[in-house]
């Protein structure tokens, strides 16, 4: 089908905040837009994916401020670190927003400014409770166990001059317009939700602007205000996408709006169900076709947090069990409305009885015994018998189960069905027994039709998981050395060329884990990583306490040499994550000292900075180079670096005493 045939499908994630390392529950969101928009590309769509991160804030501000950086460059490593992630997990995303993007802030302004010269927005007076972290005010009748309800921290009093959009203006059209369409949040208990909660009560009016903090994009005919975190953000769907609200939008907003799908969690539905279409109907603008807010990922005792020290992250996890098993964790756990648990113990379980029995060892036997009896050939020989008709009636009924399954948004469902086909295939081998025909001389056109048979269910069901497990998908489809199925094409068994001969080499796709083995390395990892209790927000009014070491001797301490040095040179460590390599001048000489901070600083940031160096260290090799010194930095409690550098002005090889 040609490209301008095909028709568009815009889907979004909710932009995520660029506050720090986003952890498997936040990842879970990126993984399961890519699997729907993976899916709506084999459905023929001409499938546009947006994602990207929000990056501005009093949060923001204040994190900046405590890593002593600027607010931008703060946003630029931890986009970058977000960014990261999502590539990682193999997400095919088409565009990354980011809110500082320079055609961004513009839009947002101009949006403003529409929105205040039409009556919609107007300045007032603001006082109430804030919630820092969400950067929201509530009411006092609103708070939950007197605290935010929405992440259950502290509120604190808050009063402020302020601009306001009037909700209540919007509210009845909005009642409206979901009655009259059902589809528009899902699933149906979200919207029962918007509708009894806060709808049907009334609306009161938003606070679009703040002063007591400046990172943000400035009012502009009234800069000492700058946009509320939720007009600015929540914009992106269209902004990036070309919208300009004096009437100039590109050809490719024409194409893609309205969405078809934003894709955000629960938390936020609020503010994409209510405040979101309400500023678009005062733009004049249409309303995205549906908003799906999945159910969170938890992890065993429940939401993830640092302070509960119960945080995963997509790359540790990759580096346990790889990264389309990640995949295949996170979407197979999530059910379609409640929220999903993932804990080490059910990832080993899966990875042993799904992937590398059901999966894996079903690929292995099938190519092992092919290149046993035939010589990798496969040939469908047409000795048939009644079990036959069984296994293709079950496997072309399950790609329509998974269809049906994706067209309502139940991935976790759709990936049932497909591991069907897999079982299936596997009952098939104990109804058949290859290798009791195989004894028979006379049954050998019966065991080549066998093996075609496995060949072509697993081909179907390969080709159904590339929405899902893409790395695993190919692999298996190049051991069986035949391209991905057409989705179009599997209401037809059969399909796979007899006579075609699968790699004489099979790779063993998921290996089976021992989950003794797994939790000691659980348990040294935690330990090494270990932090403090203390959320973030009492760390840094309270300080952090360490385990403390044995005392020392002052003639111990005195072995150590501390000396001011300037990076003149830094480069990343090829091949490794962490590692940076900086040439240090101390004194006359320069040395070369690797340090793991490659997710803090850029070699680009290192360079010309004056530095806190151990300089009577043992030299070391790390990654294959030389180390010859420390540099030292500070870490607080979610393991964020910052260099010790001198307050004043001091030459490079100055005792540090």
């Amino acid at each position: 089908m040609c490209q301008d045939c095909k028709k568009p499908y815009y889907i979004t994630t909710a932009i995520a905040y660029a506050s720090g390392k986003p952890h498997i529950g936040n990842t879970y969101e990126i993984v399961l837009a890519d699997s729907i928009a993976r899916y709506k590309r084999a459905q023929g769509y001409d499938v546009f994916f947006q994602t990207g991160t929000d990056e501005h804030g009093q949060k923001i501000e204040e994190k900046a401020a405590a890593a002593g950086v600027t607010p931008k460059e703060f946003v630029d490593n931890a986009a970058a670190e977000i960014k990261r992630i999502w590539d990682l997990m193999n997400t095919s995303y088409d565009k990354f927003i980011r809110t500082t993007d320079e055609d961004h802030e513009a839009q947002v302004q101009k949006i403003f400014k529409k929105l205040y010269d039409q009556g919609d927005i107007y300045k007032g007076y603001y006082e109430g409770l804030y919630c820092t972290p969400c950067e929201s005010f509530f009411t006092e009748s609103q708070l939950v166990d007197g605290k935010c309800p929405d992440c259950g921290r502290e509120v604190k009093p808050a009063k402020e001059e302020a601009y306001f959009f009037r909700m209540s203006k919007y509210a009845q059209r909005l009642i409206d317009y979901i009655n009259e369409h059902p589809e528009f949040i899902q699933p149906v208990s979200r919207k029962n939700e918007m509708m009894n909660n806060f709808l049907l009560p009334g609306l009161q009016d938003l606070c679009v602007s703040r002063t007591t903090f400046s990172w943000g994009i400035p009012v502009t005919f009234d800069p000492k205000h700058v946009t509320y975190v939720w007009l600015d953000a929540l914009t992106n769907y269209i902004t990036g996408i070309g919208y300009d609200c004096d009437g100039n939008s590109t050809e490719q907003f024409a194409k893609l709006w309205p969405a078809d799908l934003h894709l955000i969690g629960k938390d936020i539905i609020r503010f994409h169900t209510i405040y979101w279409p309400i500023f678009l109907m005062a733009l004049d603008v249409p309303l995205p076709k549906q908003v799906f807010g999945h159910p969170w990922l938890l992890q065993g005792d429940g939401k993830m947090s640092k302070s509960k020290g119960n945080v995963l992250y997509a790359d540790t996890l990759a580096d346990f069990f790889g990264v389309d098993a990640v995949r295949y964790f996170v979407l197979h756990e999530m059910p379609f409305d409640n929220d999903g648990v993932i804990s080490w113990e059910l990832m080993v379980e899966r990875m042993n009885s799904d992937l590398a029995n059901i999966l894996g060892n079903l690929v292995n036997r099938t190519i092992s015994m092919t290149n046993k009896y035939f010589g990798g050939v496969v040939a469908d020989k047409g000795a048939a018998e009644p079990v036959d008709e069984d296994l293709m009636a079950v496997v072309l009924e399950q790609v329509k189960k998974a269809d049906a399954k994706m067209e309502q948004l139940r991935v976790a469902d759709a990936m049932t069905e497909i591991f069907g086909i897999f079982r299936r295939c596997n009952k098939y081998i104990d109804e058949t027994t290859p290798w009791t025909l195989a004894k028979d001389e006379e049954k050998k056109d019966r065991l080549s039709t066998v093996l075609y048979n496995l060949t072509e269910a697993i081909t179907i069901g390969a080709s159904l998981l590339e929405s899902f497990m893409p790395e695993t998908s190919a692999k298996i489809l190049a051991q069986l050395n035949t391209e991905k199925r057409a989705l179009s094409q599997m209401d037809t068994f059969g399909l796979y060329p007899s006579g075609n001969q699968v790699t004489d080499k099979p790779e063993i796709l998921f290996a089976r884990m021992d989950i003794k083995e797994v939790l000691e390395k659980v348990e040294a990892m935690q330990a090494a990583e270990a932090v403090p209790a203390a959320s973030q927000e009492e760390a840094e009014e309270e300080g952090i306490d360490l385990e403390p070491k044995a005392e020392i001797t002052y003639d111990d301490f005195a072995k150590l040499q501390f000396q001011v040095g300037q990076i003149i040179k830094c480069e990343a460590v090829p091949k490794s994550k962490k590692l940076l390599c900086s040439q240090v001048k101390i004194g006359s000489q320069t040395r070369q000292i690797i340090s793991g901070i490659k997710a803090h600083y850029t070699p680009e940031e290192m360079v010309g900075k004056k530095v806190m160096v151990v300089t009577n260290l043992k030299p070391a090799k790390l990654a294959g180079m030389l180390s010859e010194g420390m540099i030292l930095c500070a870490e607080d409690a979610e393991g964020n670096l910052a260099l010790m550098t001198p307050e004043k002005e001091m030459p490079a090889g100055a005792e540090i005493c």
